[in-house]
This record gives structure tokens, sequence and C-alpha cells, in this order.
């Protein structure tokens, strides 16, 4: 079935057809019209489970955490200030390997306040032990969805679903909505295998079926919870496969766009990729060999699938709407940990653009994509990209380099 949706519903169908038997999530802007989606869906019967109104986002969290530790398939979805909030849950859902599907909504955090978009929300939470996934259009938010819960009750493992505030969780586009048969193929009920075991002076420990048999060393639990990281692209290649066979469409990790022949490559994530492939192409027909690296999966981090297909390039330039303060771009810092100790990588440029929901725009890319390739050497510190111009050009830290 096609429907024009907006990136908010997109998740909602994503969820609905993925048959969670508890859905619980608290409003928050840009994120609201997804619970109340999944809210109506169950109002008129076409959602099976419970839906749950709940006070805060931290206890949303809490009851799909418990939920999850029952053997159900949950579901939730927060932004911003409200995944900020359940930051002490996200380390217990990935510690305690419970297969929880959340999606973000990516918006700033205050202060000041902002409504927006940018994803410094979900890249700070990035050591929680949670999967991580960045969509480009709605069509890839309901399919990556349904792919997250194939992909964590495979592994025992929380997936967060990230999307642009704003320019896609109000845009609206063309999706093809699967059938639920299509799906019921794709994603079978959940067999979660775990048990819980109670005695002692704790109240429960729950233990995966392949938990080390030295389960309650703390260490050896953390070695668990990372090697099964280190098995998730290989499990989500697996996953795509088997969705790209029924569906006919699929999502890489890492995706490369006219990148053959490339000189420079622009690094990007989320909703600004599809700017970014036009800007590939108008670049390209003028005789430059520019290309494009989308990165979907930010954790765990595709080290060897970047480093592969950046081989041979000259310069890379990450344009990414977040920000380490004082360090520069997180998606930058991982490209160049992924690239360390290879005398042949390329030279790596940081760009900033985009913070608070300001638009990356072709021209600005465009610009970045010069800069870049005119450039002699790589400046140390990170590329301010559309930074506002000020009455006083000497505001600025002589060592900042921006582009207007």
């Amino acid at each position: 079935m096609i429907k024009i949706i907006t990136g908010n519903d997109a998740a909602a169908y994503g969820a609905l057809l993925s048959r969670p038997e508890i859905v619980c999530a608290y409003p928050i802007t840009p994120q609201s019209q997804i619970p109340e989606k999944l809210a109506f869906f169950h109002g008129r019967g076409e959602l099976k489970g419970r839906f749950v109104n709940v006070e805060s986002e931290m206890a949303a969290l809490g009851y799909v955490t418990g939920a999850a530790i029952a053997g159900t398939r949950v579901f939730t979805a927060t932004s911003s200030q409200g995944l900020a909030w359940m930051h002490e849950g996200l380390h217990w859902a990935a510690g305690a390997r419970l297969p929880i599907v959340m999606v973000n909504v990516n918006r700033p955090l205050g202060a000041p306040w902002n409504l927006t978009c940018d994803q410094i929300d979900s890249l700070s939470q990035r050591d929680t032990g949670w999967m991580q996934f960045y969509c480009e259009t709605n069509q890839e938010i309901l399919d990556t969805v349904i792919q997250a819960y194939r992909i964590s009750e495979t592994l025992s493992l929380p997936a967060m679903v990230c999307l642009d505030g704003v320019y896609l969780s109000y845009l609206s586009e063309t999706v093809d909505i699967p059938d639920q048969e299509m799906v019921d193929r794709y994603l079978p009920p959940l067999n979660p295998g775990h048990k819980i075991e109670g005695g002692g002076w704790k109240l429960y420990d729950i233990l995966p079926p392949d938990r080390d048999p030295h389960a309650g060393d703390f260490m050896a639990d953390r070695y668990e919870l990372h090697k099964r990281q280190s098995q998730c692209l290989t499990t989500a290649a697996a996953c795509d496969d088997a969705f790209r066979e029924l569906f006919g469409r699929g999502y890489a990790p890492v995706e490369e766009y006219r990148c053959q022949g490339a000189h420079t490559v622009l690094v990007m994530s989320g909703s600004a990729v599809g700017t970014a492939r036009d800007v590939v192409d108008r670049l390209r027909e003028e005789g430059y060999r520019v290309g494009l690296l989308k990165i979907r999966m930010f954790r765990p981090f595709p080290k060897d699938l970047i480093r592969e297909k950046l081989k041979g390039k000259k310069k890379v330039a990450v344009i990414e709407r977040d920000l380490s303060p004082g360090q520069g771009g997180i998606f930058c810092q991982e490209l160049k940990w992924a690239l360390y100790g290879d005398s042949e990588a390329p030279e790596v440029y940081g760009l900033i653009s985009g913070l608070g929901g300001a638009d990356i725009t072709p021209d600005l890319i465009t610009k970045a994509a010069r800069f870049v390739m005119a450039s002699d050497q790589c400046p140390e510190n990170a590329i301010w990209l559309g930074l506002p111009k000020r009455k006083n050009p000497d505001e600025y830290d002589e060592s900042i380099i921006t582009i207007q």
C-alpha cells in the first residue's frame, strides 16, 4: 500500500507491523505524533498489544524494560530531553541484554531550548550499549524499525532508530507500507530464550541463553556485551539480505554514492544525505571527482567497511549535525579512529553544520566540497559551515575557519 505520510507516521506504522505486545511512550516534541498514531491504531483495534500511558520518559523506558524482561516484544519512542532523562535506564537495558526497539526523533538538547533538529541527543548516548541507526527517508524509517526488531531479537541487544526532527518527523513523503503477512514472514513471534532467576541479595538476574557461565561477574558481563556488539554488523547484513529478498529494497550500514573514481568524499548521515546526492551529481557534471558516503549504522561503528570504502581516496569531508564542545564533530572523531594507523588514509576535514535545526543547504554543501578540494592543508580544528555572520568579524576566534 502506497501512502503519503510523515516520518513520525512511518515510525508508527513500522511499530504496528512489528506486532509489539507492549507500547509505552511519553509525548515530546517533535516525537509526539508517534504515540498519538499508535494510540489511534489501538483505538481502532489494529494494534493488538497493550498501549500504556505513563507519567514520564523514564517511566516509559522502565515499563518496557520490565515487559522485555518478562519476554514480550516492546516499543517506545522519545526525543532530546526525554532521551537524556532515560540515560540511566539505557545502560540497564543494554547490560541486561534486552531486545527493546526505540525510535528517537533527533532534537537539540537545551539550553537554550530548541524544538528542531540536530543529532547530539542520541550521539550523547553512544556508549550505553544500544545499536544506533540513522535514517535518510521516511521509507527507511519504516523499514528500519522492522529490521531493528529482527536484529535486536537475534542479538539480544536494544536498538535505537534515529530520525531527524522536523526534516523527517514532519515531512510527508511517499512510503510503501508492506502487507502484514509479508512482515510476519520476515519477523516471527518473539522467542526470548532468557530466564529470570531470583534468590540471594538480588531481586532477579537475567540470563540470556548464550551468557557466559561466569554470569554475575561484572567484567565478564561487559565482555559479553562488547562481544555481541562486535557481531552486530554481520547480523545486520544478514537481516538486510532477508529483507531485500522479501521487499525488494534494503539498506547497508554504510552506503556509497558515486564514489568510484572520486578523489574527495563527503561523509554524512540523516536527512541531509538526500541534499548531498544532488550536490554530488551537479559537481560531477562540472567535472569534479566527488563522491558521497552515507553512514546509516553508527553503533557499532562500521570501522572496517569505512576503511575499505575510503581506500585510495585523497580527502574526506565529514559534514555533521552535532558537536562535542572543545573537540569537534563526533562522526569525524569516530572516522579518524577508524582510519588510524593507515599510512594511505585520506585527509579528514571535520565540518560542523545544521545545529539547532539550521538548514544544510545545497549551497553550503557545495561550498564545503569546493573548500576541501582546493585546500592545501587540512585544518586541525573543525570548520564551521553556515555559522551566522556577526557585525564584528573579530568576535570569532581567528583559529576558527567559517564558511558562510
